[in-house]
């Protein structure tokens, strides 16, 4: 069974996904992070500006957001099939205009929009002035395609034989049932149609939309029949999301759970630890082998290593054993850790076919649980497990951390041996330069001791060939790689 605890402050929202007992996903929202992307306005058009097929539009932001032509939806020439007609023609200073952010303001620029709305679900995009079914590339067969396309046109119509509004259907729809599909294409419509509601009675510059916030996707997204509780830990979001639930995801409000406990919500079940641990390097495997997991930017490597795991009776045994835990592991990582793109497992070389099957077997079964999309090939002929999962949104480290400042994200920095030649090297160039009375040397701690230790005696000597002084000073505040090299 499966349970849901959302920590709520201003700032942020953190939700785990805990399943028997032990946290299977993570997902974090930062108020002042959240873009303007996906967002309704009703806007007013401020100034149109022919040279540039494009017009200003007030929707209520700092700075008037920008429209181009080719954004204006639906206003075409000769009956709809010609090119487009100019944008002077289709728009005048004054105009209410009903518009969504395509692209956040960056610098100076204001956001930029289209008038042709989309409001995501979990399973369809609604194209509100579109009849047209749409469905994802990635999707199977083309029968396939087509079986789905039929699906979602029968099931729109029995909810609404009069409604209009075409339907994309997003990759996680591949499997999903009936009645899942008739919930989103209710979700959808009923917000559109509040969209509508609002946009008559607000002034222009009004936000009628909003992308849902993390706590809401929860009820949308995450609840399923497994589901029995969803705590959050706030009273106001708690009211909150049960007026939500109950017009929009009805069958997820009975498990909703205001959290009123003495320890903090993510407390029940060491959730901050996890997350710790999902920012490590290293993940121990309880039979004391462990995972090596390395993120760059072209792809996710991950290494399984036996560590001191000698539970079994022959060696053979001791890397099945193993591989075997670090599959249910490594599947439950890439949940935690939101690990997407190429991903390339190198679980111990196993002698034995069979032993093999067995292993990807295992991982399969466990990846099966993912509810972002997973392909996943057998062994290639060096004996390592080609993967991909699905980007969906930025993984955990992207979102907690930044690259460290004193490596530049290398993950490593010089020994002090290596600076202190650095530095003698620096000081030689420079001598060659310049006439100074004499050199001093400002470096962190540990590199002015090995000068003054292991490596006098190299200072000294080029303190004898240069003919100057050369004198140590540290300074606490510098990283292992910084120095500097004072002319008095």
């Amino acid at each position: 069974m499966q349970d849901i605890l959302i920590n709520w402050t201003p700032q942020e929202t953190r939700v785990a996904v805990v399943e028997n007992g032990a946290v299977q996903e993570l997902h974090l929202e930062r108020a002042l992070e959240r873009g303007l992307v996906g967002n309704i306005y009703l806007g007013r058009v401020a100034r149109v500006l022919p040279g540039m097929q494009s017009a200003f539009v007030d929707i209520g932001l700092e700075r008037a957001a920008f429209l181009h032509v080719a954004d204006l939806f639906g206003m075409r020439g000769e009956g709809n099939g010609g090119p487009a007609l100019p944008i002077e023609k289709q728009v005048f200073e004054g105009q209410t205009l009903t518009v969504q952010v395509i692209k956040d303001p960056i610098g100076t620029k204001g956001a930029r929009l289209s008038t042709q709305i989309s409001i995501a679900g979990r399973l369809l995009v609604f194209l509100p002035q579109d009849n047209h079914i749409g469905i994802s590339q990635r999707i199977g067969s083309h029968e396939l395609r087509e079986q789905l396309r039929a699906r979602v046109q029968a099931l729109a119509a029995q909810a609404d034989g009069s409604a209009t509004g075409g339907f994309i259907l997003r990759t996680n729809a591949e499997d999903a049932s009936d009645a899942e599909l008739a919930d989103d294409i209710a979700y959808l419509r009923k917000t559109w149609a509040a969209i509508r509601e609002r946009g008559f009675t607000q002034p222009p510059g009004s936000l009628l939309h909003q992308d849902l916030t993390l706590a809401e996707r929860v009820l949308r997204d995450l609840t399923n029949e497994h589901t029995q509780s969803i705590r959050i830990d706030s009273r106001l979001q708690y009211e909150h999301l049960l007026a939500f639930g109950r017009a929009y995801t009805p069958g997820a409000v009975d498990k909703l759970q205001h959290y009123q406990g003495e320890r903090p919500v993510f407390d029940l079940y060491n959730v901050d630890d996890e997350i710790a641990r999902a920012l490590a390097r290293r993940v121990d495997l309880k039979s004391g082998g462990y995972l090596i997991i390395d993120q760059t930017e072209a792809m996710t490597t991950i290494d399984v290593n036996t560590g001191g795991f000698v539970g079994a009776r022959n060696f053979d045994d001791t890397i099945f054993k193993t591989n075997l835990e670090a599959a249910g592991a490594i599947a439950r990582q890439l949940r935690l850790r939101n690990l997407g793109g190429i991903i390339i497992v190198d679980f111990i070389d196993m002698n034995r076919e069979e032993h093999q099957s067995a292993v990807l077997g295992e991982f399969r079964k466990q990846l099966a649980r993912d509810r972002t999309k997973v392909t996943v090939s057998g062994f290639t002929q060096l004996g390592l497990v080609e993967m991909t999962r699905k980007r969906t949104r930025e993984s955990l480290a992207h979102m907690l951390c930044e690259p460290c400042p004193t490596c530049g994200g290398r993950g490593q920095v010089k020994t002090a041996r290596s600076v202190c030649y650095d530095i003698l090297r620096e000081i030689l160039r420079e001598a060659r330069q310049f006439d100074p009375k004499e050199f001093r040397v400002v470096a962190s701690a540990a590199v002015v001791e090995m000068l003054l230790d292991e490596e006098s005696t190299h200072l000294a000597g080029l303190s004898e060939f240069i003919g100057k002084p050369i004198s140590l000073s540290a300074e606490p505040s510098m990283n292992p790689e910084q120095y500097d090299i004072v002319l008095m």
